[in-house]
């Protein structure tokens, strides 16, 4: 992920957009895809809600993920730091579970991150947790193996930024002070990579799909993504590509994915605004670190996580929500605790989430709207006022009520659009919800 204070600024605020169709990415409605894919994505559009793990060595300092780029830690200290990583307190069935509780449909977990350490048994490097610490288990083989048995789908993030790597060569905008020769061979890297990517694609069972991160750092490089693209799918066909590189979808891809912002969003100040036909997603933070910090106690609310999670879906889009274990293993409890009242939220909400696509009214100040079929779900995340004005919803409505004690919902329906009057109460709920049922067209 992006440096959240010192090369680049990264807020973690979501605001609110409009959709804008861009030419280019406009294109990919008509790639002809397989079936399988097809498919792939359009479970990816009704699953809404996932779970993001950033784990890795740089979790024993306790100051985020880019802790070797911060504080300038040369390859040699850092793989001292690396050969003692021992999380004996994982358990992949307790963070399995914790992500069933909280109502995510995938889990999105770092297999290697700048620091250019595997997470995985991996052939092509000893730098890996398997042969070059003392924990010697292969962490994501298991979590593998325990979201089959649950039910949830298992994404790999794998950066394409590389701070430990020889032939990541010519250096990008960051790594500069990790002590490593001054030349090296770029193809013989992207070759390095292509070839743990196709260790996580036959190694682990069926993977939702592949999120990349790092590409621009060095944006003008040739990453030789058709390629890559194509190993992907070749070997699954149902992996979904997910690029974290702050541009208008490219060709193979199958997510557009926004950090720290909704799409269209500028708040974090790299996100294209461009928006094209693909899924979409947002990535967010649960404090304001991606990797376990140990001074970060910025934790986001419950309320105003739920909040993002409903402006996602008012978006069109799914929100990966992000923790961060302890080196042990562990998940600190405010994460844990915050995740498991969302889960409780969404068994009485999760009806106006999963499975819906952008409403009929466009994202406002006091919430949004989603949409199943002829139901229109209205999202009043802050609204003062018992009367909420909206514009037309396509059609007429038949009824509207609460969606979670069910009282009637008074409608006022004319040709400037519809006034909804809300029962007292309710100021308690971080959304209060409104079913309305459209006359069938």
């Amino acid at each position: 992920m992006r440096l959240p204070l010192l090369l680049f600024r990264c807020v973690p605020v979501l605001s609110f957009c409009v959709f804008v169709l861009s030419g280019g990415a406009s294109a990919q409605a008509t790639d002809s895809i397989p079936a399988e894919r097809s498919v792939a994505r359009q479970w990816f559009r009704d699953a809404k809600f996932g779970m993001f793990i950033h784990w890795g060595v740089y979790s024993q300092l306790g100051q985020g993920e880019w802790v070797m780029q911060n504080r300038e830690i040369p390859v040699e200290p850092y793989e001292w730091l690396a050969s003692t990583f021992n999380p004996v307190r994982f358990d992949a069935h307790e963070w399995v579970s914790l992500a069933k509780a909280a109502g995510v449909k995938y889990i999105t977990i770092t297999s290697r991150h700048h620091d250019g350490f595997s997470m995985f048994r991996t052939a092509v490097t000893p730098y890996n947790i398997v042969d070059w610490t003392p924990f010697k288990r292969d962490p994501l083989h298991e979590l593998a193996d325990e979201c089959r048995r649950q039910g949830l789908r298992l994404f790999f993030y794998y950066s394409q930024l590389d701070w430990h790597h020889a032939d990541y060569w010519p250096r990008g905008r960051t790594g500069q002070k990790t002590g490593r020769r001054e030349s090296g061979n770029w193809n013989q890297y992207l070759d390095f990579m292509d070839t743990q990517l196709a260790e996580l694609l036959t190694h682990y069972g069926p993977v939702g799909g592949i999120w990349f991160d790092g590409m621009w750092d060095k944006p003008d490089a040739d990453w030789r993504l058709s390629r890559t693209y194509s190993l992907i799918h070749r070997l699954q066909p149902s992996a979904l590509i997910v690029p974290n590189h702050h541009k208008a979808p490219l060709p193979g891809e199958d997510v557009q994915t926004f950090e720290q912002d909704l799409p269209a969003s500028t708040t974090a100040g790299f996100n294209t605004k461009e928006i094209g036909s693909l899924a979409l997603e947002t990535s967010l933070t649960m404090n304001d670190s991606w990797g376990f910090n140990i001074t970060d106690r910025k934790f986001k609310s419950t309320r105003d996580l739920i909040g993002f999670l409903v402006r996602a879906a008012g978006s069109d889009a799914n929100l990966l929500l992000n923790i961060g274990p302890r080196p042990d293993g562990t998940i600190q409890p405010e994460a844990a605790d915050r995740l498991r009242d969302i889960g409780r939220w969404l068994e009485r909400y999760g009806a106006s989430i999963y499975n819906t696509r952008r409403g009929p009214v466009p994202p406002r100040d006091w919430g949004v709207t989603t949409q199943r079929g002829d139901t229109v779900f209205v999202h009043v995340l802050d609204w003062p006022d018992r009367a909420l004005a909206l514009p037309m919803l396509g059609a007429r409505v038949v009824r509207a009520y609460m969606l979670r004690s069910g009282a009637p919902v008074d409608v006022v329906q004319s040709a400037a659009g519809v006034t909804l009057t809300l029962p007292g109460g309710g100021d308690d709920e971080p959304d209060r919800v409104v079913v309305a049922l459209l006359a069938r067209r």
